[in-house]
């Protein structure tokens, strides 16, 4: 699931990119007021007003998938591999020679053993 969601977030991007760099700049009707050809293609206005749509289309895409791949990743994993992490024995602590020499000591001495 969260791997198609990817696939579709960067093929997002990659039409917004490309939705924005097709635009026209803002200095582009200027030259047209002066005597330049016009875009008869898209009719007067140009193909502005459909490129504008269609990234504004993209852009909310793209924040849907954005904040969709945020809440699917802060939510806690429910994989059973984290789950038999969590469940795997525990090993014993780790005891340094001087523990272990106290405890084999304490062995042999009568006083530690509990007489009634």
């Amino acid at each position: 699931m969260v791997t198609i969601l990817i696939i579709i977030h960067v093929l997002i991007c990659l039409g917004l990119i490309l939705g924005i760099l097709l635009q026209a700049g803002k200095g582009a009707d200027l030259g047209a007021a002066f005597g330049g050809s016009s875009q008869t293609i898209f009719g007067s206005a140009g193909a502005a007003p459909f490129l504008s749509k269609v990234t504004t289309a993209i852009a909310i895409g793209f924040m849907i998938t954005s904040l969709s791949l945020a809440f699917i990743r802060s939510r806690p994993s429910k994989s059973l591999l984290i789950e038999g992490k969590a469940k795997s024995r525990q090993e014993a602590p780790f005891k340094t020679d001087v523990q272990k020499d106290a405890q084999q000591t304490n062995k042999g001495n009568p006083s530690d053993t509990k007489t009634e």
